[in-house]
């Protein structure tokens, strides 16, 4: 991951985010007033949200009001895909990785346009780290808004902090290897959520584990100053919770939540900024700050295989449920996907619009994979088709995580945006047929 300076979130728009839109929205929209009179819906005193059937009607998901812009939607599509700069640790790599992408089919519904919810903002404190939005069930969703972790429902429409940084946090509980001191400030740089626990990885190394049914924070650990680039939780073979942490100092770490301590700690030549286990526990997926990934031993470390195609660093992978296949997403604008059974080379590459591949999940059926870009596009493909047709997502906004429910039926995408930043909810298409009935 790089040394960058522009971590804090209103300043790692430098490079990635263009000014343009929001010029047009703050100076030409209310004809350069300052009133917000557009940004809420005074009958419920609320910033006003996009429905399905707003939508359905016409009206930006976004709530963008395009008809009083100087500027069409096609025309700001266009200027973005001009004007938006791609970050990349080794120059020319977005431009050198397309002669083997795979041509796909768009135009696919599988999830739905349900709700756009703007008084819930996700935030980004690293620009390429984009892990921030975690789904436990269909309406159940945890983000980062600045210094908070907030759970949204989007059953009862109502959101509440879990979680708050912005001064001292101090584990509850006492555990050996506990840092019971704890943090004070900690700037989060990326987050996991999976059933009832939460881990929260800061720029110093901070890792802060909480039980969602439990009150206050059951560990706090710092083994490494580097920050902490992306967190795995997953269930072990016996059953016991764990998670995995990736560091800029080169480690993995694993930890066990049962027993609260580091079980294990590998090394590698380079930052590591994800990795995946496969669903049988056997082998890690390694990506990070060299254009080759690694498959290895998830019990001794040792490398399994190199994995050679992408052209940059990597900051996203994943495992698809049958064991047998996994993908990466790199800065060179590509996600690949490999097959364990010939790594030789990847099975397909699928390339992006704008930028690089920061984040990828699989549905837990197996049937769709997303990838998300920094900004403006999140990608689902049809698992089935070989990746031959996908479902493109396509809004304003840097792109804070993505998150598919375990149930498979929702999707949401966390939007940054000053001013139309939002909360994205998708849901899966159903479309059930029914025999004709003879009379």
């Amino acid at each position: 991951m790089s040394h960058y300076a522009g971590y804090v979130e209103d300043e790692y728009e430098m490079e990635d985010v263009d000014d343009d839109m929001d010029d047009e929205f703050r100076g030409r929209e209310m004809g350069g007033s300052d009133s917000d009179v557009d940004e809420y819906d005074y009958s419920n005193s609320k910033v006003a949200d996009t429905t399905a059937a707003q939508a359905r009607k016409g009206k930006d998901i976004q709530g963008i009001p395009w008809d009083r812009l100087s500027i069409t939607r096609e025309k700001y599509r266009h200027t973005r895909f001009e004007q938006y700069k791609n970050y990349e640790s080794i120059p020319n790599s977005g431009e050198g990785s397309g002669k083997d992408c795979k041509d796909t089919k768009k135009g696919s519904v599988y999830y739905e346009f349900r709700r756009s919810t703007r008084s819930v903002k996700s935030t980004i404190l690293h620009f390429q780290l984009r892990n921030l939005v975690w789904a436990t069930s269909k309406h159940d969703v945890y983000l980062m808004s600045h210094f908070s972790v907030i759970h949204w429902s989007s059953l009862s429409c109502t959101k509440s902090e879990v979680l708050n940084v912005s001064g001292h946090v101090a584990p509850s509980e006492k555990h050996p290897g506990s840092l019971l001191e704890g943090f004070t400030r900690t700037q989060v740089s990326t987050l996991a959520v999976k059933d009832k626990l939460l881990v929260a990885g800061g720029f110093q190394g901070e890792l802060i584990c909480k039980h969602l049914d439990r009150p206050g924070v059951s560990f706090c650990s710092r083994t490494t100053n580097a920050i902490t680039n992306s967190v795995e939780i997953y269930d072990s073979p016996s059953g016991a919770v764990h998670f995995t942490a990736s560091n800029n100092d080169c480690g993995v770490r694993d930890f066990d939540m049962e027993k609260l301590q580091l079980t294990k700690h590998f090394r590698y030549p380079w930052p590591v900024n994800h990795t995946s286990l496969s669903p049988d526990g056997k082998l890690l997926v390694i990506v990070g700050d060299n254009p080759e990934g690694m498959l290895v031993n998830s019990q001794t470390g040792k490398t399994v295989m190199s994995l050679s195609g992408h052209l940059d660093f990597s900051f996203a992978s994943a495992w698809h449920p049958d064991g047998m296949t996994f993908a990466t997403g790199n800065q060179d604008k590509t996600c690949r996907i490999w097959d364990v059974r010939n790594l030789s080379k990847s099975v397909a590459v699928l390339k992006g619009n704008l930028g690089a591949i920061r984040s990828i999940r699989y549905t837990s059926d197996g049937q769709y994979m997303m990838m998300a870009e920094p900004a403006d596009f999140v990608h689902v493909y049809d698992v089935k088709s070989e990746y031959e047709k996908e479902q493109e997502i396509d809004f304003f906004g840097e792109i804070s995580g993505i998150s598919f429910s375990p149930d498979t039926e929702s999707l949401f995408i966390g939007a940054w945006d000053r001013t139309y930043g939002s909360l994205l909810e998708y849901g899966r298409s159903r479309n059930y047929s029914y025999p004709e009935v003879k009379k």
